[in-house]
């Protein structure tokens, strides 16, 4: 039976409501990384109601689910996210800095859209194999942990994206777009020193500070930023300050470390060096470090062909138009950012050449930017890091942006949390998943553009396969309660 690709425009549009509650629902109850149990359960409730084979705890992971529909190639996947953000705590819809009573946590990177509107994309390419009959299969993956937990690395690790014909996904940004963009590889690592304990006054040559080493690690680490590449990244927490009482020698310390480079052996490099800053500090403190690897990704490898076919779904597919009332909500939302963002637009037009920027300035009007970004033909590096990254070393992977918040509104802030809930954005996650349809829907329709993406892939492969950045023996960092 041929089926028209607006037939499951309709389908997602028609079904739409499902999936803005689950998203909102998500909202309402926001979990981080490995705790997403009440996401977990809420989406796994909706697949199964949907007509999905679902299979939980993937990779051993407790929060880690599938949902399967159909039988043979190919094997198309949408990938979505969850996870919200600690210290990310703000009411709906609301254009002022204010937390919600006794909840730490917000979806300040827009997961909860993320994880619905890659739900509602399998949903749509579902309905079409359902009517069509046409062979092919689609899964839903959903990937706990994004947040400082790298769940798609440890998924990859374990073989879950091993059949993938490709990998589909998106992310809630301030622009539709394309991601032809490379992301920054990374390692997260913890340094936890033992000293020994004593009064700090009476009997302070006794002691061994394990704090001491902490700041002592830090300064090392300062002086190597001047002798690393400069695309790297090292960032760093202190987790554990040894207790809070200043006359006593802290015993224990740890310092968490995220580093970031453009390839996986960069970050090893710069790892190795931080590691002898870290035991020099014990030696000079005479404490004991032990380097706890806990999470790693990979960069992102951008697939050129797939790009091509999201891009025409992109520029396709209607862009959602705010409403009035919505155009007063986004104003709202960047008179707040004025003292951050002076020009909204101009993080917009960074991206673009400059001979495109007065083209496109005379095309965007309002607080959100509706005209989807040409697609650009260099590769460009975001200053990030995601663990889809993984995933598009296994197999051909494309990912879009939609604009689901106001234009300058940065990810991991109050402004990004305020407007998750908020009509604007719910259209957009729609919009998405369309294009995201839209584009398995070319990929079933001319298998030619697969064969293309995957010889694409193993040519940019061919002298580094895939190497999961993760030791075998480290195991996600789950929370006990979740174990």
């Amino acid at each position: 039976m041929q089926i028209k690709k607006s037939t499951i425009f309709s389908s997602i549009q028609k079904s739409s409501h499902l999936f803005t509650q689950l998203s909102d629902d998500i909202w309402e109850t926001p979990e981080t990384a490995f705790q997403e149990h009440t996401a977990t359960d809420l989406q796994c409730r909706l697949l199964e109601q949907l007509g999905f084979d679902v299979q939980r705890n993937l990779g051993g992971i407790p929060t880690a689910f599938s949902g399967r529909f159909g039988t043979g190639s190919p094997v198309i996947g949408f990938l979505g996210e969850f996870d919200a953000l600690s210290g990310m705590s703000q009411q709906a819809n609301c254009a002022h800095p204010s937390p919600i009573p006794q909840q730490n946590n917000g979806h300040g990177c827009g997961h909860n859209l993320l994880g619905a509107g890659s739900m509602a994309a399998a949903y749509g390419l579902k309905a079409y194999l359902q009517a069509s009959g046409q062979p092919g299969t689609v899964i839903y993956f959903g990937c706990p942990g994004e947040e400082g937990g790298s769940g798609k690395a440890f998924l990859a690790r374990e073989g879950v994206f091993d059949d993938l014909d490709c990998a589909i996904s998106w992310h809630p940004m301030d622009c539709h777009a394309v991601m032809n963009v490379s992301t920054l590889a990374n390692y997260q690592v913890n340094y936890h020193f033992t000293g020994c304990s004593s009064h700090a006054a009476a009997a302070p040559e006794l002691g061994r500070s394990a704090l001491d080493a902490v700041e002592l690690m830090n300064v090392g680490v300062q002086f190597l930023r001047e002798h690393i590449i400069p695309e790297a990244r090292i960032h760093y927490a202190i987790t554990n300050t040894g207790g809070l009482s200043p006359n006593v020698v802290q015993a224990n310390a740890d310092v968490l470390y995220l580093i970031r480079a453009p390839k996986t052996p960069q970050v090893e490099a710069i790892y190795q060096r931080l590691n002898k800053i870290a035991q020099g500090a014990a030696l000079m403190t005479e404490t004991q470090v032990e380097i706890q690897f806990q999470k790693a990704c990979s960069n992102v490898v951008p697939n050129h062909t797939l790009n091509q076919v999201m891009y025409q779904n992109v520029t396709s597919v209607p862009s959602p138009t705010p409403t009035p009332e919505e155009l007063v909500w986004g104003q709202e939302i960047q008179d707040s950012l004025s003292d951050v963002v002076k020009e909204p637009l101009q993080a917009i037009l960074a991206q673009l050449p400059p001979e495109q920027h007065e083209q496109f300035r005379r095309q965007v009007t309002g607080p959100y930017c509706t005209i989807p970004l040409p697609l650009q033909s260099k590769t460009h590096l975001l200053p990030g890091s995601s663990d889809v990254g993984d995933v598009s070393w296994i197999c051909p992977t494309v990912q879009m942006t939609a604009a689901t918040e106001a234009m300058g509104t940065p990810a991991h802030s109050w402004q990004m949390v305020a407007q998750g809930k908020g009509t604007f954005a719910h259209k957009a996650m729609i919009y998405a998943a369309q294009c995201m349809a839209g584009t398995a829907f070319d990929l079933l329709a001319h298998p030619d553009i697969l064969v293309r993406a995957k010889e694409e892939l193993s040519q940019r492969l061919a002298h580094h396969p895939y190497v999961s950045p993760i030791p075998v023996h480290v195991t996600p960092n789950i929370p006990a309660q979740s174990q």
